[in-house]
């Protein structure tokens, strides 16, 4: 799979839903992903589970405590996704912290996410410039890219170094928060997509952090070519587990309410 070519291939109002891996249960991937791409998602973003995400809140925080006391493991997660990749059409995404995959070694790392049809990871914790001196050879040998975030302080000149260094996507933040913290989306960050839209940048961007419901869904994508959703899904599923709820079904309704057509103000 081409990077560039299926990224850019993102169309206005792509959704994006984020889970972390072996949550609720252990074995749970397998079956999010396939309800995921049933139910209409655009991009499946897979969380790694870690000990201390420093950019998560409280939500994704308990989701990857939960899933390393499932029994993570890195090893069985690509056995899993390299047995799912030919059921799935839509992109996959691995987003983790650059210490898991240094404790799992880099190289290695990158030739698991080659053979499971892994073209794009988020690394919140790898600098660019360490990115670009030590690792991109090999990330471009394995046919693996870097999805940059952008936040509201990152200047031109820094994202048009990330779009240099990067044939996926860019990761517009919304908020200087951790995820799950916001509710809604302010004046002062439509004015911040605002401009980056401005920028006409060569990538694809998708707005993260603070987008939960499907008003605060299409208010990003009438900066970008789609969103993210992250915690309120991991609160659903929650949610659902405790219930008893079927899980296809509410996959499902998520997905068509986060689509739903709300009346912007």
């Amino acid at each position: 799979m081409n990077a560039t070519g299926t990224y850019l291939a993102l169309h206005r109002e792509a959704l994006a839903i984020y889970f972390t891996a072996d949550f609720p249960k252990k074995g749970d991937t397998t079956s999010l992903i396939l309800a995921l791409q049933a139910a209409g998602a655009d991009l499946i973003e897979v969380g790694l589970p870690f000990s201390d995400p420093l950019a998560d809140g409280v939500v994704i925080q308990q989701s990857s405590q939960k899933a390393l006391a499932n029994g993570f493991e890195m090893q069985a997660l690509f056995a899993e996704l390299k047995a799912l990749r030919p059921q799935v059409r839509v992109p996959l995404v691995l987003m983790g912290y650059f210490n898991t995959v240094l404790a799992y070694n880099v190289s290695r790392f990158l030739a698991d996410c080659n053979q499971a049809g892994i073209d794009t990871v988020i690394l919140p914790d790898l600098p660019l410039e360490v990115y670009q001196d030590e690792y991109r050879a090999l990330f471009e040998a394995q046919g693996v890219s870097l999805a940059f975030l952008i936040t509201p302080q990152t200047a031109r000149e820094r994202v048009d170094l990330m779009v240099e260094n990067s044939h996926a996507f860019l990761y517009v933040v919304a908020d200087n928060s951790i995820t799950g913290k916001s509710s809604g989306l302010s004046e002062a960050q439509k004015a911040y997509f605002e401009r980056v839209k401005g920028w006409n940048l060569p990538l694809p961007t998708l707005i993260g952090f603070g987008i939960a419901e499907a008003q605060s869904f299409q208010t990003a994508c009438q900066y970008a070519n789609g969103a993210i959703v992250g915690s309120a899904f991991i609160k659903k599923l929650e949610q659902a587990e405790q219930e008893g709820q079927d899980l296809n079904q509410t996959v499902q309704d998520f997905v068509k309410n986060l689509k739903a057509k709300p009346v912007l103000s």
